[in-house]
């Protein structure tokens, strides 16, 4: 199979995004997945509501089916459609919905029937979100169905922030990329459950503990055994080169003859010792530093290295979120663990 790139950055003519739009449309209404860009990170779409399309999904990705994935919605007239809203539960709900969409805000409801089981790997609740981006907004409008869409990368690897990324990633396995440039946040969505009046946060990402904290009290889940939700698996976003979290780059020594690249998030003292750094943000910005993460382990592991180092970044606002992603990349492989049940 043959990937075909087309281009549809924001600022080029009204024609070049039509063009792109018309083209994922077609692909997607004959059952195929297309990557599409998304304010997180690049998503690998498929129809929702065809099995068949879905299944071609967990194949490109080489995605197990216990994973569930995440439905994007054409519009909030669609929320009822897909999930049950508890009745209890619903004004909250809206008020989050009213608050975080479009955006990278993901909630899980008991899902309805329309909903296929290989999309939630059989669970009884489906995630389900409202992107704000505009070349996926298009898409999805034109379509007028649900969009299945995790990231557009091989199962537990870095995601893809780039059209580039996803054509390292899934050349030749998905027949689109709609290059919509790098994406703005650089992480996948928040994605919290809504049960008795709490916010549980199953999954940091781009909405914080503190902003999502105004509405009502939080729990934040830790990874667990029993898969419940995408983005739950202990070991995920990991470069192919092994990767260990530091606390401060300073004192670090390399083993003799070792190639080791620093992800930094303290100012760079020396970088005589570390073949190759990249610093997520100068400024120490975590908006900054979000955006680059995804980016700077593809460049580090693509640079020949026996060990990339990370500094721990400070867990608070979309640090913690950022720590997320650095712990699971550095976790022990998974054939190393229990597996999941």
């Amino acid at each position: 199979m043959k990937t075909e790139i087309v281009a549809a950055i924001h600022d080029r003519r009204r024609q070049s995004r039509a063009a792109a739009t018309n083209r994922a449309v077609e692909l997607l209404e004959k059952g195929e997945p297309v990557t599409l860009p998304t304010e997180t990170v690049y998503g690998l779409a498929a129809d929702a509501l065809n099995s068949i399309a879905v299944a071609k999904i967990f194949e490109a990705k080489e995605r197990p089916h216990f994973d569930p994935l995440i439905v994007h919605l054409p519009g909030y007239d669609w929320l009822d459609r897909v999930a049950s809203l508890p009745d209890d539960e619903r004004q909250l709900i809206g008020k989050l919905a009213d608050r975080f969409w479009p955006g990278p805000l993901t909630v899980v409801l008991p899902k309805r029937e329309i909903i296929p089981d290989i999309v939630t790997a059989g669970l009884d609740t489906v995630a389900v979100r409202i992107s704000s981006h505009p070349v996926f907004a298009q898409i999805i409008e034109a379509f007028g169905r649900p969009l299945a869409a995790p990231s557009a990368n091989r199962f537990g690897r870095v995601s893809s922030t780039t059209a580039q990324h996803v054509r390292d990633e899934l050349d030749g396995r998905i027949p689109l990329i709609v290059d919509g440039g790098p994406t703005a946040h650089g992480i996948e969505s928040t994605i919290v459950a809504v049960r008795d009046g709490k916010i549980h946060i199953l999954r940091r990402g781009p909405v914080t503990t503190e902003q999502l904290s105004e509405f009502g009290k939080i729990d934040v889940v830790g990874p667990i055994r029993k898969l419940s939700v995408p983005g739950q698996l202990p070991r995920h976003y990991a470069p192919r080169t092994p990767l260990r979290l530091i606390e401060d780059a300073g004192t670090f020594l390399p083993e003799e003859n070792q190639r080791v690249g620093l992800l930094a998030w303290n100012p760079v003292k020396s970088e005589k010792i570390f073949a190759i750094t990249r610093c997520l943000s100068k400024r120490q910005d975590f908006r900054h530093a979000a955006a680059n993460l995804f980016c700077y382990l593809r460049e580090l592991d693509q640079s020949d290295l026996d060990l990339i180092v990370a500094e721990r970044v400070p867990l608070r606002g979309l640090g913690a979120a950022i720590m997320d992603r650095l712990q699971r990349a550095a976790h022990r492989p998974l054939d190393e663990q229990d597996r999941p049940e």
